[in-house]
């Protein structure tokens, strides 16, 4: 199912048709470590299993030497290879880029780790390209004030900080569609 563009639509609601999915670093390195992590963990699968659900591209990274995607998020694509980097900014990855030019979309969903480290350094440099929503409930830090922190001067610097059940309803766009009756088991 296609949305309909509207005369009416704020350029800070999500378009499927404009967006992708990037699941950053959620590595088994660094998951113990991580506050929130099972929490974070489960809002990034909801969201991996609702981009199949609509047909919505997914990007997947891990950082050098820190292991593979935990589990429960790459057995959602198991297809799917991962860009691994050795910077924190993910746009000085040529390999990232090229990936993300080839999908030819302008809207970043931005989930996975750590929000003051490679979350919001590949968000600020993507914001001046690109229309970039920061998953609060799907982005973490070793502390809880990292994660506040990174979140606001994220959002100082015009991205959207959103949650895992606003981008879910944003995408779907309506009730009563195979998508919404699929997606019923993700946000109950």
């Amino acid at each position: 199912m296609s949305s309909l563009k509207s005369d009416y639509d704020h350029p800070d609601v999500l378009q499927r048709e404009d967006s992708v999915l990037l699941v950053i670093d959620v590595q088994d390195r660094l998951l113990p470590a991580t506050a929130n992590r099972e929490a974070v963990v489960e809002n990034i699968v909801r969201l991996v299993k609702f981009a199949r659900i609509i047909g919505l591209p997914v990007v997947l990274t891990e950082q050098e030497k820190l292991g593979p995607t935990t589990a429960p998020i790459k057995d959602e694509v198991p297809h799917l290879s991962p860009i691994t980097r050795i910077t924190f900014d993910a746009f000085k990855c040529e390999e990232f880029v090229s990936r993300l030019e080839s999908l030819g979309r302008k809207t970043l969903i931005i989930t996975g780790l750590e929000t003051h480290v490679c979350i919001s350094q590949t968000a600020l440099q993507a914001a001046p390209r690109f229309n970039v929503h920061a998953v609060s409930d799907a982005v973490s830090s070793r502390t809880a004030d990292n994660w506040r922190v990174a979140l606001q001067r994220m959002e100082r610097n015009g991205i959207v900080i959103t949650s895992t059940e606003m981008v879910i309803y944003e995408l779907l766009e309506r009730a009563g569609t195979d998508e919404f009756r699929a997606t019923l088991s993700l946000v109950k």
